[in-house]
């Protein structure tokens, strides 16, 4: 399907400007087939590379206005060479720091969980106002990535982790300092919209890093701190807000984005292989605004839901933070009055549990993704990105679902007490970290050109059910009790496993019927503007011929320049 030649290429410098010639070997060649073309993608070597940056490489797809800027294809493939640029030890301080930044969103999410009440009493408002806020900021996590994702791909990952640091900064100072509800509550959605690219661009840099054989082990030490942060944050709020006040929780906070915003900008490089700045070298002026414009649109990561596979892959991801969610979020309203716990410290210890099963996961998950991948490819000869998530199926579809129901129903029933509430706990924390990196590294895999934009995609959808559950946890536990809940929860996670299940066995297929048909759209769009474009020079060309002809105009009856005659005689007489 995709050829490769040792052909010469000239590599792209800063801003795409060509920087001289050189030759790889039929290894190091990959190729985008966009329409009816082939289009090399080659990285350039760095001679004396000092200021940081590893080398980029133009996909000379765009030189000009005349040209297209956005591929048709998802078949898109990088060069082996791309995973080179950085050594082991390199890349693990990057996925270090990376996991740290995406720890600060997430913990932010819920560590003023547990001093809820305390905010309620300082602002004069309810719980329920309070857990709106925190819903909220959920949703604000789901449209970030939206705007983050796009931003990335055209201007790279760096630029945008340390413009999002400096502002999660800012915003952790604000609601830190937030004199009343008002405030509280836009600094917080503020710090939601900033926090979350951290996240989504430190998936995409482990893109550009890692192999798609070795993502799955890399994403699961970058997903500890995702799924750490939600389930620690309670736990260090409770504890603030036993001994001191709640605003230290976000003092705390302040500190760590600090920490965030110096690494970023000391510790981190541009990893993407290919900024799409790099493409518009030909475009100048309003030409290339309305281009940039096109590029950043957040409809772009919507538009890419057109491909099934990638909608119901974002469900299926939807469903296991759903379940997080609305597991987390009521634990000190349901089981510090269940088992008589009065300190928020008390209730905050519940939430170490999935935490433990979280960080036992990293050191499992994403490895034994990384063999499901490595057995399907000496099974078939091929690597297919779908066969990746069989190895989230039966974590999904049995030991998650089970887990919700026995916590869910024992709690309801008062059986088993603490020690059974700590295991499932622990055991569905731990299923979880199977799963995650699976649907995270699927994303990286199946459009590796533009990996930012489907990762975007997957967090919008995932978030968004994340709001939802946040939301209606209290009312529902308190209206229909935990059991019927959990009973709720367990059979939306079956049913992701369900569409994660159906993408495996029809993914490819749907990825190249969308391919075809978003073709055949672009090649009649190209046809219709040619057809515009050669009408419009025929009418030019005949008021021009007009013209200079002395032949009268299309819309204007005029005199002829001689008259016959016999029509002079007829005017003589």
């Amino acid at each position: 399907m995709l050829e490769s030649k040792g052909t010469p290429f000239q590599p792209a410098g800063r801003g795409g400007q060509v920087t001289g010639t050189h030759t790889y070997s039929s290894s190091s060649n990959s190729s985008i087939h966009s329409g009816n073309t082939t289009e090399s993608i080659r990285p350039a070597p760095r001679p004396a590379a000092d200021d940081g940056e590893l080398e980029r490489c133009s996909t000379h797809h765009s030189l000009g206005p005349d040209m297209p800027v956005e591929p048709i294809s998802s078949v898109i493939e990088i060069p082996d060479e791309v995973y080179d640029r950085l050594p082991a030890h390199r890349k693990l301080i990057i996925v270090f720091l990376l996991s740290f930044c995406s720890f600060l969103a997430p913990i932010s999410s819920t560590s003023v969980l547990a001093a809820t009440p305390e905010v309620a009493d300082e602002f004069g408002t309810t719980g329920s106002i309070i857990n709106l806020v925190n819903a909220l900021y959920m949703l604000f996590m789901g449209l970030s990535p939206i705007f983050w994702g796009p931003l990335s791909q055209v201007y790279g990952r760096r630029i945008v982790t340390i413009t999002t640091a400096v502002g999660f900064l800012a915003c952790s100072i604000g609601t830190a300092l937030s004199p009343n509800l008002g405030a509280f509550f836009v600094f917080r959605l503020l710090t939601a919209f900033e926090g979350t690219s951290f996240i989504l661009v430190g998936a995409s840099v482990i893109g550009d890093m890692y192999r798609p054989t070795e993502r799955g082990t890399a994403t699961g030490w970058f997903l500890s701190g995702t799924l750490v942060g939600p389930a620690l944050g309670p736990f260090i709020g409770g504890i603030i807000v036993t001994y001191t006040s709640w605003r230290v929780i976000f003092w705390l906070q302040t500190g760590l984005a600090g920490v965030a915003a110096v690494g970023s900008y000391f510790l981190l490089p541009e990893t993407i292989y290919h900024k799409r700045i790099d493409d518009l070298v030909g475009h100048s002026g309003a030409a290339k605004v309305k281009v940039i414009l096109g590029l950043i649109n957040p409809w772009r990561v919507i538009r890419l839901w057109e491909y099934p596979n990638l909608f119901l892959t974002g469900l299926s991801s939807a469903s296991l933070v759903w379940n997080m969610y609305s597991l987390l979020t009521p634990i000190r309203y349901v089981l510090n009055p269940r088992y008589n716990l009065t300190t928020p410290m008390q209730g905050g210890l519940f939430y170490l549990a999935p935490g433990c099963g979280y960080l036992l996961g990293t050191f499992i998950g994403g490895r034994y993704a990384d063999y499901v991948v490595k057995k399907y490819i000496k099974k078939r000869g091929i690597r297919i990105p779908e066969d990746r998530m069989y190895s989230a199926l039966p974590f999904m579809g049995i030991i998650i679902p089970g887990c919700i129901l026995i916590y869910g129903w024992s709690v309801e029933k008062d059986v088993g007490g603490i020690p059974l509430t700590v295991v499932v706990l622990f055991l569905q924390g731990v299923a979880q970290l199977f799963c995650f990196p699976s649907l995270n590294t699927y994303c990286l895999d199946v459009m590796p050109g533009r990996g930012a934009e489907v990762i975007a995609g997957n967090y919008a959808i995932r978030y968004l059910f994340a709001c939802a559950g946040t939301a209606v946890v209290l009312p529902a536990t308190n209206g229909i009790g935990v059991g019927w809940f959990s009973t709720i929860s367990a059979l939306f996670v079956f049913a992701g496993t369900v569409c994660a299940f159906v993408s495996i066995k029809w993914g490819k297929e749907w990825r190249q019927k969308v391919d075809a048909k978003r073709k055949r759209r672009a090649t009649r769009k190209m046809l219709e503007e040619k057809n515009d474009d050669l009408a419009g020079d025929d009418s030019t060309a005949r008021e021009n011929a007009g013209r200079i002809m002395g032949s009268p105009d299309n819309s204007i009856r005029r005199e002829p320049l001689t008259k016959p005659q016999a029509q002079e005689k007829n005017e003589d007489v």
